[in-house]
């Protein structure tokens, strides 16, 4: 079992940055892929980045590519989420989750199936 707390979601305006942060327990960090999912009302989760166990590889949804930087501590059992140049679209609740299946392609890694455990969300709104 992995629990995974989200926390850093909150009120920003449009082209301001937020930072969110999922502590882990339960598993050895370091054996867990790691990502973030977002969901906006009305529509369906979404993949917004990945992380490979060792923090060598990363994998970034289009809509938030060179905006966004994913990045984990082994130490600590963190991950974290750096948001930029946030959008009105980038409202929503952000979501933690973990894998610790293998990855053989990094078109694994925006699939929701593949992550086995979830935190609880945190909401993030950009106001325009």
């Amino acid at each position: 079992q992995v629990q995974l707390v989200e926390s850093g979601g909150g009120l920003v305006q449009a082209g301001g940055s937020l930072s969110l942060s999922c502590a882990a327990s339960g598993r050895t960090f370091s054996t867990t892929t790691m990502a973030w999912f977002r969901q906006a009302p009305g529509k369906e989760r979404e993949f917004v980045a990945a992380i490979s166990r060792s923090g060598g590889y990363s994998y970034y949804a289009d809509s938030v590519k060179g905006r966004f930087t994913i990045s984990r501590d082994n130490a600590k059992n963190t991950v974290s989420l750096q948001m930029n140049s946030l959008k009105p679209e980038d409202t929503a609740v952000y979501y933690c989750a973990a894998s610790g299946r293998t990855f053989y392609s990094p078109s694994s890694y925006p699939r929701a199936q593949q992550y086995d455990y979830w935190g609880q969300g945190t909401q993030v709104t950009v106001s325009s």
